[in-house]
């Protein structure tokens, strides 16, 4: 088997990263998940030179992306300013320029292992494994961040079913990574028969798993503000059908009760309505009439901004800009607060270079000509007491903004609960499960609870250890009537952020200069 990796070391890279985005969901292959990273450190370490060592590690990230991300695809299938077989090499392309930063991680590992801190070069090095390991957490956050980011699917998310996971309470997600490659780490040092090391690794990841698998979030008491999440099961080739929009409306109408003596929260999906609620006041009469008098209504729906255009010496109105927003419609029929989403999908909701790209034929996802406009960022929004319900804080996250570690809370005003109303019918089978498992994880960073409302799936509700409490599948209709679980005091990740994780990949790189400079 060497020789053959010694042979073919590109193809053993490709093949591992593609292997190793099993381990997502929907498969939750996370054994699949550390053996193909223990083959990663394997090849890096037996890279001839920092090119050979960075190529390994960029064809690895460019299998791994490609079946990890391949529900990008199913997303051009809904639009026609495009033709939809470029779905599949948009899902190529990202995926080529994404691979950088393991090839980066890959990279750096190597060179810090070889020439920049340590003496001298040691087969089945753990210092190497722990250099790894920090360096992976910084290419994780750089990866969310430059360029606008994109967060998707650190490997973090593939121990969930582990227990593992509960260590992003202390050390966020991407330290939860970092431990990934330390488990994988433990595995190549087993293989070797290197078991003293191996068992240095694996120990404190086993204690963290029965952490994990034995910790549980307080139950939800009966007098619990009372919650019902809608999802209505409307596909993305129907939601914006003007001949429709009167079917859908009742669908979330039945969905949502009849109003009851007490008060519920009640929240609709991303963009659930088409119309303009703080300019259509019939719109925002037709909610009302579905709450009750201590109900209130939680539901997508957009802020448009217009423009003067003049044209021939007439003056018109035309729309500038719009933002994907979140509305709280009380049953007064009045607008108690908007949050707006910040972090906006690039090609989706705004199309970036506009003015090069849209003369080629491209063309952002979300119909439409006006770009959106991002927000201002994390809030919370105050629901006011009614009968008997206390007054709430709640945090807002519009769809793909949760997936950003340490960027979802307004710490200086924090939240009882974050809602995360989401449209998850672009992606097919596999994205709508992922974006899920990346809710959980902010969940547990945070110590809070999720509220999840999604057209087809998946909704649900998230205790404050990210544990789902219920949920709505996929391509189903229906609802969930609860109570709203509890939230937990601020975690060490809820107050020091992304921080933490930053200390924890200072703790590894020490560890591995302080080990290598012991054995030189």
């Amino acid at each position: 088997m060497k020789d053959l990796l010694n042979r073919f070391p590109k193809l053993a890279a490709l093949l591992a990263g593609f292997a190793a985005a099993t381990g997502f969901e929907p498969l939750k292959l996370w054994p699949v998940t550390l053996a193909c990273f223990a083959l990663l450190l394997w090849l890096i370490e037996n890279a001839p030179s920092r090119r050979a060592a960075f190529t390994r590690g960029w064809l690895f990230g460019l299998g791994h992306f490609t079946l990890g991300l391949n529900w990008i695809a199913h997303a051009f299938t809904f639009q026609d300013a495009m033709p939809h077989w470029f779905g599949y090499g948009a899902v190529v392309l990202l995926s080529l320029y994404l691979a950088v930063y393991p090839g980066l991680a890959a990279l750096g590992s190597w060179w810090l292992h070889n020439h920049a801190l340590l003496r001298r070069r040691e087969r089945g090095s753990l210092t190497l494994i722990l250099l790894f390991a920090a360096c992976w957490l910084a290419s994780e956050y750089l990866r969310a961040v430059i360029f606008t980011g994109f967060a998707w699917n650190p490997l973090g998310v593939t121990l969930l079913p582990t227990g593992i996971a509960i260590a992003a309470t202390l050390v966020g997600t991407y330290g939860v990574s970092a431990l990934a490659i330390l488990a994988a780490g433990a595995i190549l040092l087993a293989t070797r028969r290197r078991f003293v090391p191996a068992a240095a690794l694996a120990a404190p990841l086993l204690a963290c798993a029965l952490w994990g698998l034995l910790t549980s979030a307080p139950a939800t008491p009966a007098g619990a503000p009372r919650i019902r999440v809608v999802q209505p099961n409307i596909g993305q080739d129907e939601k914006y059908s003007p001949e429709l929009e009167q079917a859908h409306f009742r669908t979330l109408a039945r969905l949502s009760g009849d109003p009851r003596p007490a008060p519920r929260l009640i929240f609709w999906p991303e963009a659930a309505i088409p119309a303009y609620l703080d300019m259509e006041p019939q719109w925002r009469a037709h909610l009302a009439a579905l709450l009750g008098p201590g109900d209130l209504l939680m539901t997508g729906g957009t802020k448009v901004y217009f423009k003067q255009v003049e044209e021939n010496g007439i003056v018109t109105s035309a729309l500038a800009g719009a933002n994907n927003s979140l509305w709280i419609v009380s049953p007064r029929a009045q607008l108690l607060g908007r949050y707006d989403k910040a972090h906006l999908v690039p090609y989706g909701e705004y199309l970036p270079m506009r003015a090069l790209l849209q003369p080629i034929g491209l063309s952002r996802l979300v119909p439409g000509d006006a770009d959106f406009w991002p927000g201002p960022g994390p809030q919370s929004l105050t629901l006011p007491a009614t009968l008997g319900r206390p007054e709430l804080k709640m945090g807002v996250q519009i769809c793909y903004e949760i997936i950003f570690s340490g960027q979802v809370i307004d710490a200086k005003n924090r939240p009882a609960f974050l809602f995360n109303p989401s449209n998850d019918a672009w992606f097919g089978s596999w994205g709508p499960v992922q974006h899920l498992a990346q809710a959980r994880l902010r969940a547990l960073e945070e110590g809070i609870p999720i509220i999840r409302s999604t057209p087809t799936g998946v909704s649900a509700v998230i205790d404050a250890r990210g544990h789902v409490l219920h949920a709505l599948g996929l391509h189903r209709a229906g609802f969930l009537d609860t109570g709203l679980p509890p939230a937990l005091g601020p975690t060490l990740f809820a107050r020091l952020g992304n921080w933490a994780a930053f200390a924890f990949m200072a703790l590894l790189a020490g560890l591995a200069i302080a080990i290598g400079r012991v054995r030189s």
